[in-house]
């Protein structure tokens, strides 16, 4: 019989995942619709921020959402995630989305924005952060 083996993610700060373009993600002009980039990269900040904190976290803000280069549908998107500081309650977490194409193997960094999350209780109150894995880049 096989035995469950939980894997240590203590020091876990981050997210990282992949997704597929469809057109029915697209706008007209056959480009990944921003609404649904956004959409993404809220829940790579969500990951990101709940594995930091070990507590339920909330979108405070987004903040400075840059679109550098438009993802065409049938390219892959990689999106990684990473808390860049941590204050008592909230979290600034940095996402990249890359794309890339299946076919070239070509990747450009196509997204970059800063979400701001705070950990909170079940009332919705904010809560300090007690968790003390370090920030992957404790510069900022």
């Amino acid at each position: 019989m096989a035995q469950d083996v939980l894997a240590d993610t203590s020091t876990e700060t981050g997210a990282r995942f992949t997704e597929m373009v469809f057109p029915e993600q697209a706008n007209h002009y056959g480009t990944l619709f921003g609404g649904h980039a956004l959409s993404l990269m809220g829940k790579a900040a969500f990951i990101a921020a709940t594995r930091r904190a070990r507590a339920p976290v909330v979108m405070a803000r987004s903040d400075k959402v840059e679109f550098h280069v438009p993802v065409r549908v049938g390219e892959l998107i990689e999106l990684a995630a990473h808390v860049a500081r941590v204050g008592r309650s909230s979290m600034t977490v940095v996402v990249e989305v890359t794309s890339e194409g299946l076919v070239s193997g070509r990747r450009r960094l196509a997204v970059r924005g800063s979400f701001e999350m705070v950990a909170v209780d079940a009332e919705g109150r904010p809560v300090p952060i007690t968790h003390s894995t370090p920030c992957k880049d404790s510069s900022t």
